[in-house]
């Protein structure tokens, strides 16, 4: 069975079932059932390589004992096991004392899951399609978890909130590749959605594994934060079938909602690559966790100014997506660039053309890349072409990795050696950045701007200019006749 066919087999047996309601919670059913599934897999695996392991669940709570046998429990004994035993017991692992670091991890997971099904029998159907159709101890379903994790996405584009925590593939792969994390080295997503940034860091660091040594110290170098139950879920899901078997550093919380000021030297991190919200606001009191010249309520702004005091100086690397907006912004923005000269080295800005992030929105958007202990000297800015004939980017034609081949030749290597001024690539020093009110919406000097738009677009804008041309010749006319009739 393809996976278009199993995620869409499971919704139709959902979709019959008067409790769950819309995409977003079948959805979120689908992935609590899958997480339990591959928990219970892994933990089949650590049973058989680890003598002392012990599960954190009690033995009629593990998916083998409860779910696997498909003439097992249902219609009302099973939603009345799993309302008032299962998610009880699982929800409860998140604070109890003495619970192992796996238990911990399904009791993050379970904090805010929620049984949407009403009609155990069709959850049973459910169950048996998942434990029918998916072993994740085969090297070859681990793999489809990725094509899953697509679906998934796709289908939460479509409940209209997928937008919140995607990143092209292609973009999470060019930033990782170009920040070249190193075995050792901490690494966080201090908004990490459904952990995109998180694995291919992992698939990167992969390549340095050598020993159990090696294996260890990437488990413990990996570090997220995502706010939202239902990506956190995916995250952790998702760090699990990337082999971090414990994801523990993987936090359910909202990075902003800590006191700035609580962060010790020791919290600091190496590396940070992350694409924060932006376009909305916090909550009231969440500013005033940050230094009275960052306060404000604007999320992204907030993220930055956390993302810049959580860098190890000298050491501290970074790439941030960031939309226009920050780039000219005024106020907070400001005084948050101006850090970045005068403290970082911005040594780069990728400007992304529009529709990258096609549909989720059409924000234009930026990858600015910097070190920790500046100051910056030069920003080099590169204009990312649309390949040949593209006007812009769509759900079948996206933006792919291959394309930043144009930039990785260009960027000079780790050391950023011999770059050179091309149709792409232009640079402003810091003292012309600053006599700019530190704008750095800075445009290609060296091409004319096009504006491509679809032709019901056009037509629209041309109707609107015409009807406003109208209005000004009968207000014009108006005028001229009322004062043909005082002279008269």
């Amino acid at each position: 069975m393809t996976i278009t066919t199993l995620i869409k087999s499971i919704q139709d047996i959902m979709r019959k079932d008067t409790g769950v309601d819309g995409d977003a919670q079948r959805i979120s059913q689908i992935c609590w059932l899958l997480f339990l599934k591959i928990f219970d897999d892994k933990e089949q695996e650590w049973d058989a390589i680890q003598p002392n392991y012990r599960s954190p669940l009690p033995s009629r709570f593990r998916w083998s004992n409860w779910a696997k046998d498909p003439e097992g429990i249902t219609g009302e004994e099973l939603i009345d096991f799993v309302n008032n035993d299962l998610f009880p017991a699982l929800k409860a692992l998140a604070t109890r004392a003495g619970v192992s670091r796996q238990g911990k991890v399904v009791g993050a997971v379970f904090e805010d899951a929620y049984n949407y099904m009403k009609s155990g029998t069709l959850l049973r159907q459910v169950v048996n399609t998942i434990e029918e159709d998916v072993d994740f101890n085969s090297s070859s379903d681990r793999h489809l978890f990725n094509d899953i994790y697509e679906k998934i996405l796709a289908d939460l584009q479509s409940a209209g909130n997928a937008g919140e925590y995607y990143t092209p593939r292609a973009v999470t792969q060019f930033m990782v590749d170009v920040i070249n994390p190193r075995l050792g080295e901490r690494i966080l997503d201090p908004a990490c959605g459904t952990g995109g940034f998180l694995t291919c860091a992992i698939e990167h660091l992969n390549r340095q594994v050598k020993t159990p040594e090696d294996k260890e110290r990437l488990q413990e170098s990996i570090h997220g934060v995502e706010k939202k139950p239902l990506p956190h879920m995916l995250a952790i899901t998702n760090m699990m079938l990337h082999g971090i078997d414990v994801p523990i550093n993987i936090q359910h919380d909202n990075t902003l909602s800590r006191p700035y000021k609580d962060y010790s030297p020791r919290e600091r991190v190496d590396i940070i690559l992350t694409n924060p919200p932006f376009g909305g606001m916090e909550e009231d009191g969440i500013e005033k966790n940050f230094l009275s010249k960052h306060q404000t309520r604007e999320t992204a702004d907030l993220f930055m100014a956390l993302i810049m005091h959580l860098l190890k100086h000298d050491t501290g690397r970074a790439a941030v997506v960031l939309p226009d907006g920050f780039l000219f912004g005024e106020g907070v923005k400001v005084t948050l660039k101006r850090e970045l000269l005068q403290e970082f080295n911005l040594h780069t800005i990728v400007r992304l053309p529009k529709g990258v992030f096609a549909p989720y929105t059409s924000i234009a958007t930026n990858i600015l890349f910097f070190d920790k202990g500046g100051p910056t000297k030069d920003v080099w800015f590169f204009e990312h072409p649309y390949p040949a004939g593209y006007k812009s980017y769509s759900r079948s034609k996206p933006l792919t990795i291959a394309e930043f081949d144009l930039e990785k030749k260009w960027w000079g290597g780790a050391a950023r050696k011999g770059r050179k001024t091309t149709q792409h690539a232009w640079k402003l020093s810091a003292a012309e950045i600053e006599a700019r009110n530190y704008s750095l919406d800075c445009k290609n000097p060296h091409q004319v701007d096009v504006i491509h738009a679809e032709p019901e677009d056009l037509l629209a804008e041309y109707q609107q200019l015409s009807a406003q041309v109208q209005a000004t010749q009968q207000a014009l006319k108006a005028t001229l006749l009322a004062g043909l009739e005082r002279s008269a």
